[in-house]
């Protein structure tokens, strides 16, 4: 029987490399050889390589979910929670010095047409993102901080996909701007 702390290492170490390598650049041999196991011990835990990507995926996503705590805290008013969400999302892509970008949007750019349960993972994943950001907006509407001129829904699929662009662009630059502006624009004028 394979030990459990196997697994967490190849887990580990495929988040890592596929988030900052990207999937198709990324071997097995390549993770397991970061992970410091054999290549057979890989086999044990995943049947693929595309195994392994949904797990890494799902460990991605659970990351953000928890980056998003914030937007779950009623003690802090809607517009605030939204400020300290991007901040929080901006610091994680700075301790990175904005070399990885997000791995929703990498893997949407690299691998939406190649694996359709991978598309469906991470269409899952936008789905809870923007279901975070909905429900603070739809709040911040009922109290009168952020407009009601569009659905909390609506400018939450923009705002979304907004940021991812602008990830994209931070990654490209290797810079913090278009994330301080996007926030800028999206705290400042859009959910004004």
């Amino acid at each position: 029987m394979a030990k459990a702390n196997v697994k967490e290492q190849i887990v580990a170490t495929g988040l890592e490399l596929l988030h900052s390598k990207g999937f198709n650049a990324t071997s097995v041999q390549d993770i397991t050889d970061a992970a410091g196991v054999p290549k057979g011990s890989f086999y044990n835990h995943f049947t693929s390589k595309e195994a392994l990507g949904l797990e890494v995926l799902q460990r991605y996503a659970e990351g953000v979910s928890q980056v998003a705590a914030v937007l779950r805290d009623r003690a802090l008013p809607p517009r605030q929670r939204l400020q300290q969400y991007f901040e929080r999302l901006i610091a994680g892509n700075a301790a990175n010095e904005f070399n990885f970008g997000c791995m929703l949007g990498n893997f949407s750019t690299e691998l939406s047409n190649q694996i359709p349960a991978m598309r469906s993972a991470m269409r899952e994943a936008f789905a809870g993102s923007t279901a975070a950001l909905a429900a603070v907006i739809a709040e911040g509407q009922q109290e009168g901080s952020i407009s009601a001129d569009a659905p909390a829904d609506e400018l939450a699929d923009f705002v979304n996909d907004a940021w991812q662009g602008a990830v994209l662009r931070a990654k490209a630059e290797q810079s913090r701007a278009p994330l301080e502006r996007f926030t800028r624009m999206a705290l400042g004028r859009i959910l004004a």
